[in-house]
């Protein structure tokens, strides 16, 4: 494996074998946020670098803040895998990926310490600035892959990421009981809300009925922001919570 020059100051080098170069001149635009879902950080660590396991990302956080790199910035770490944002469906080719190390939900998923998070707003902060992405294209692993992946989960603290300047995000409408969509309804009310999701980004067909694959991104997106209740429900504080967020996302950038 060949060394390396860390990205990230600070950050310890250990270089994993898998991963390849970015492909049809994509480039970072995206940072997907995981948790590691194993028993321990080590653990998390070797199985990144080792070859047998087909799976990489550029940065692990350890769960006392120390950072270690495994793929350079410019190379393709193999950490998404099948996922869609904003139509585009390589995005281990349009993004870094962080890795942080958490039990997740099969294994004691619990809150993530002050320090581990510290030190990803750091990291963060320098990926974007080196790299030039928008808050907004901060993103988890559910996001990218509803119904599939389920990290960092709902205890991930994304309001405090925002608040250092690290993602998109706004005060969560309180939820409230009652559905306004159902399993199996149809028309132009579900076909609003799948427009809505596929707007932000969620790859999710515009027409359709209140199915699985919809109710899978709606989880998603309650996990990251209205951690609350995720139930896939799209009652009114999910939906409400949805028209913030696109209403307050920048304009798009020109040239």
């Amino acid at each position: 494996m060949t060394p390396f020059a860390a990205d990230h100051a600070g950050a310890r080098i250990r270089p994993s074998p898998n991963h390849g170069p970015r492909k049809n001149g994509l480039r970072p635009e995206i940072i997907v946020l995981h948790y590691t879902g194993m028993a321990t950080g080590q653990a998390a660590e070797d199985w990144l670098c080792d070859p047998r396991s087909e799976v990489s990302s550029h940065y692990l956080v350890h769960e006392d803040g120390g950072i270690v790199q495994m793929v350079p910035e410019t190379e393709r770490a193999w950490h998404a895998g099948r996922s869609s944002w904003m139509g585009e469906t390589d995005i281990n080719s349009q993004s870094i990926g962080v890795e942080i190390v958490n039990p997740g939900h099969g294994l004691g998923y619990r809150r993530f310490p002050r320090r581990q998070i510290a030190a990803v707003i750091d990291l963060c902060r320098g990926i974007a600035e080196r790299w030039n992405i928008a808050p907004a294209r901060v993103l988890g692993h559910s996001d990218v892959a509803p119904g599939r992946k389920v990290d960092p989960g709902e205890l991930f603290p994304w309001a405090q990421l925002h608040r250092a300047g690290i993602g998109h995000f706004v005060a969560p409408a309180r939820h409230r009981t009652g559905s306004v969509l159902s399993d199996g309804d149809a028309g132009p009310a579900v076909d609003g809300l799948r427009s809505m999701l596929a707007d932000y980004g969620y790859g999710v067909a515009r027409e359709g009925a209140c199915d699985a694959p919809l109710k899978a991104a709606i989880s998603a997106f309650q996990q990251h922001f209205r951690p609350s209740k995720v139930d896939g429900v799209a009652d009114r504080g999910t939906v409400e919570t949805l028209r913030r967020l696109a209403a307050a996302l920048p304009p798009p950038r020109v040239g």
